[in-house]
């Protein structure tokens, strides 16, 4: 821009200031936006040569765009000043407004600094307002303040050197190089601002895709998962039904997928295990269970459970993953029937015998007939020491009849009185050994024997009522336990016991009789599972040896 009689300003400069401005603000990359900026100063405000220092996150500013000199261009794009050394050249020289100019006179001491700058030098001015070439001239950029003032942060500067008529600009020169850098503030300001918002979109899109790319991911993994998955709803009415299921879980309890979501999984569960899915946590709960299936049968599962929030916070689900382990739990009932029951017949063995025998036991010994009756309807007279049991919250011996509702109560196993059939119920313990058992071995081998004890054990099953317990105690000893019986029930059991097992038996291909001897012995609490069957052993003896000899077996 020549310097004109002021304000006697071409019109054609100012078109074409107008025109650069508007090339800022339509540029299409910050990139761009920063070149036109300095080609601007070079075309519409007669500066030969420009530079557009623009600070860098860390505060330092870096030369971004320089127009005018290729040469210049090549050495310091690119390049860095620190903040220090800019502010200290901001806070020299002569306050043009905005504007900064430092005079040749002044600028040596900035010659050796870390600012990125194009050396020249020349002869001393030949009059007052004439240019030197170490004259310097900076136009700081601020981010847009109120109403067109320049009070936000630093932006960055414009640098300008030799200007075409030699001189130092003027009033209007001036004004517009800051009203210049004011306006490339708010187009670079935009600039970066349409650039981040670019990024933003593309950020946003690379998500999107990327949150498609794992809802298909997830929903193949659903889908075809080997094993059965769920996904019901959490909290609110309708907590645990069923919003979606897997073909896996649809083929392992044969029902469609239509039919699932009328279910919660409290609708499929057996109601024996209720309890356990409802003890179940939502959020890396596992649990195993028996679920229901169309046909009434019901399959073993293991529940894992884990929590999905939707996008933006938005509903929580709980997902649930369904593992088979019907053949697990069929090898692990397995395993415990093999520790608990005798392999040759099948009935409880010895350890399982005193194991259920010594659950209806407790230490005390029942000898009050008040305090036996307050012990079976709910209110025991004692404290844990005396029964074993945990009494939670009682205080002292003295227990309030209110605390009684919260034990796990024992009813007293009590024994008919001795020597008198008084109508007494109790549980009977009735001890079984063979008779002429062991010539039967000795004559015919052992698989004889065994055929003889699978068919004894099945006679006493078969002359027993549901609920009662028949055991092998080893080789040739059975136990029976009874309860609620008197002590003519009990005799009368041993009767027909023993009437059973001396029918012929069929082993070996012929025909075979032993006979049984039954000692009946009672349990009550202060005894041990072994002083009980030991009482009902001694008893045995004593009937086998009160009968002759050639009675005590069959055949």
């Amino acid at each position: 821009m020549e310097t004109e009689s002021e304000p006697y300003v071409r019109l054609a400069s100012l078109r074409q200031l107008h025109q650069v401005m508007a090339d800022m603000n339509t540029a299409r990359s910050l990139a761009d936006t920063l070149q036109t900026v300095a080609d601007g100063v070079i075309t519409a405000l007669g500066f030969e040569m420009a530079a557009v220092n623009l600070v860098r996150p860390d505060g330092d500013l870096v030369v971004a765009a320089l127009a005018g000199n290729s040469a210049a261009e090549a050495l310091i794009t690119g390049r860095v000043g620190s903040r220090d050394s800019w502010d200290r050249r901001l806070n020299m020289g002569e306050k043009w407004g905005d504007l900064v100019f430092i005079p040749h006179t002044e600028g040596w001491v900035l010659d050796d600094d870390d600012v990125p700058q194009w050396y020249t030098d020349g002869p001393a001015p030949r009059f007052e307002d004439e240019w030197h070439p170490s004259d310097r001239l900076f136009a700081p950029m601020y981010t847009p303040g109120i109403s067109g003032s320049s009070c936000g942060e630093l932006l960055g500067v414009i640098s300008v050197d030799r200007p075409r008529n030699g001189r130092h600009p003027g009033a209007w020169g001036r004004e517009a190089l800051q009203m210049y850098a004011f306006q490339a503030a708010i187009a670079i300001s935009n600039a970066r601002l349409r650039a981040n918002m670019q990024r933003a979109l593309v950020r946003l899109e690379r998500e999107q895709q990327a949150l498609r790319a794992s809802e298909e991911s997830f929903r193949q993994a659903f889908e075809y998962a080997p094993s059965g998955m769920a996904i019901a709803e959490m909290g609110g009415d309708q907590h645990g039904r069923i919003l979606r299921t897997n073909d896996a879980l649809c083929r392992l309890l044969g029902r469609p997928a239509s039919a699932m979501r009328r279910y919660s999984f409290s609708d499929l569960v057996h109601p024996e295990d209720i309890g356990t899915l409802l003890r179940t946590s939502a959020e890396g709960g596992r649990a195993e269970l028996r679920l229901g299936r169309r046909d009434g049968t019901y399959v073993w599962v293991s529940l894992r459970n884990s929590v999905v929030a939707d996008a933006a916070d938005g509903p929580r689900f709980l997902l649930t993953h369904v593992e088979d382990i019907e053949e697990r739990k069929r090898r692990e009932l397995q395993l415990a029937h093999r520790a608990s029951h005798d392999s040759l017949t099948g009935l409880p063995n010895s350890a399982e015998l005193r194991s259920r025998l010594a659950s209806r036991l407790c230490r005390r010994a029942d000898t009050d007939g008040l305090e036996s009756l307050d012990a079976a309807y709910g209110h025991p007279a004692y404290d844990a020491n005396g029964h074993g049991f945990d009494f939670a919250g009682a205080t002292g011996s003295a227990i309030g009849s209110a605390s009684y509702d919260g034990y796990d109560h024992h009813v007293h196993t009590v024994a008919p009185e001795e020597g008198r059939d008084d109508g007494a119920k109790g549980l009977a313990v009735l001890f079984c050994d063979l008779d002429g058992f062991k010539s039967i071995n000795d004559r015919f081998g052992h698989n004889a024997g065994d055929a003889v004890l699978i068919e004894v054990a099945r006679r006493l099953s078969r002359g027993v009522r549901d609920g009662d317990t028949v055991a092998r105690l080893g080789g040739d000893e059975f136990v029976i336990l009874a309860d609620g019986l008197g002590k003519a029930d009990a005799q009368d059991l041993a009767v027909r016991l023993r009437n059973e097992i001396i029918q012929p038996i069929r082993a070996e291909d012929r025909a075979v009789r032993v006979g049984a001897s039954f000692g009946i012995g009672w349990a009550h609490c202060g005894m041990t599972a072994d002083e009980v069957l030991k009482s009902a052993d001694e008893r045995m003896y004593v009937e086998k040896r009160s009968r002759p000899k050639q009675h005590r077996r069959a055949g």
